[in-house]
């Protein structure tokens, strides 16, 4: 987020946040368009949006928090993905091994974000190797000014197919309580029935569902409201909402692929749309076609653009492949004239002086003699 440009798009009604792509360079490219890197619908999420943020640093994740505050209803500091990719810069759960820096990252919030704009700031954990090291890093935690704690109900270690250990809920709940601190419980969570049930027994105030959401997000719809909704209700639902928000291709396509049964005939027909024009054609959304073509032109994705950028892609590709072949011929030329002038010219050598030339010279006279 750090080092995006906040605008109010005035044809969606959303606020965009946005940043020139540098492609892997030091300075940006002024001439591609702008990265969309996050969107919020004020309407229709307003102060319901808790923005999470990765971060291993006080002041830059003030910084960050400070960009979006005013458009949502908290920030959130993760201290439990435990992937690569936010572990190995000291985020997530690395954070865990680091209580101290944790402790001063929410203190920084609470201190520089709430004054400001308001808000909570909460943090999501994991367990740690023992209750007594978990006990004491909430307590912590805790006495830091946050308004909510996120326990994930499993080590760093563990992956989603292991079983939650909800052995040590019931003591975090109590610390959480006791500091006036609200508690959510995740990890195994299925629906908004279940949630209800093992928040009433173990004494939080709420669940996070998070896996069973992804794969379909009528899970939070309780039994007597319905319950699940089929998946080809969801989807449906789902691409209106992105083709209402113009929402980033390769996001929609990612969360189809979890909202779609893997058995499903149509899934890999998903998996191979290149725009929202055939995925609606794969999916049979008649209804939302006309509007699917407009957001693709839109966008930049239409069949034709599409096949215009490949065009010009290739056409980059002949003339860099052409240019390198060039340098090389040029090179290759180069150096066959030097190395005709070096043998044209062994007078050169008496440029160099004493001890230097000696050498050379014999060299050199053996040379001839072998010749």
């Amino acid at each position: 987020m750090i080092g995006t440009t906040r605008k109010v798009n005035t044809t969606l009604n959303t606020i965009d946040f946005t940043r020139l792509p540098s492609q892997g360079h030091k300075e940006k490219n002024a001439n591609l368009n702008e990265s969309l890197i996050f969107r919020l619908h004020p309407e229709l999420e307003g102060k319901k949006l808790i923005f999470q943020i990765g971060t291993s640093d006080p002041e830059k994740a003030v910084q960050c928090a400070r960009m979006v505050a005013a458009d949502v209803a908290g920030i959130d500091v993760n201290a439990g993905c435990p992937k690569p990719f936010s572990t190995s810069g000291g985020m997530g759960a690395a954070l865990l091994q680091t209580p101290d820096k944790l402790c001063a990252i929410l203190e920084a919030l609470v201190k520089e974000i709430v004054p400001e704009f308001e808000i909570g700031i909460s943090v999501k954990i994991r367990l740690l190797e023992t209750a007594e090291r978990t006990e004491a890093l909430v307590r912590r935690l805790c006495a830091t000014g946050i308004t909510g704690l996120t326990i994930h109900c499993r080590t760093t270690p563990m992956r989603p197919r292991e079983r939650a250990i909800r052995e040590q809920l019931k003591m975090i709940a109590d610390i959480c309580r006791e500091s006036g601190v609200a508690c959510l419980m995740n990890g195994d969570v299925e629906n908004r029935d279940q949630a209800l049930k093992l928040a009433e027994e173990y004494g939080t105030n709420g669940a996070m569902i998070a896996v069973a959401a992804e794969a379909n997000s009528s899970c939070f719809r309780s039994e007597a409201d319905g319950g699940l909704a089929p998946w080809e209700e969801v989807v449906h639902q789902y691409m209106k909402l992105c083709l209402d928000t113009e929402n980033r291709f390769g996001n929609t396509k990612y969360l189809l692929n979890h909202l779609i049964p893997g058995k499903a005939p149509i899934y890999r027909a998903v998996q191979q749309s290149k725009n929202y024009q055939q995925l609606c054609d794969h999916l049979g959304h008649k209804t939302l076609l006309e509007q699917a073509i407009d957001v693709d032109e839109k966008i930049g994705i239409s069949d034709k653009q599409v096949e215009e950028h490949k065009l010009k892609q290739a056409q980059a590709k002949a003339e860099a492949k052409a240019a390198k072949k060039k340098r090389k011929n040029t090179e290759d030329d180069g150096g066959e004239q030097k190395k005709i002038r070096s043998l044209e010219s062994p007078a050169q050598s008496s440029t160099l002086t004493g001890a230097e030339n000696a050498p050379l010279t014999e060299f050199k006279s053996e040379m001839t003699i072998s010749a």
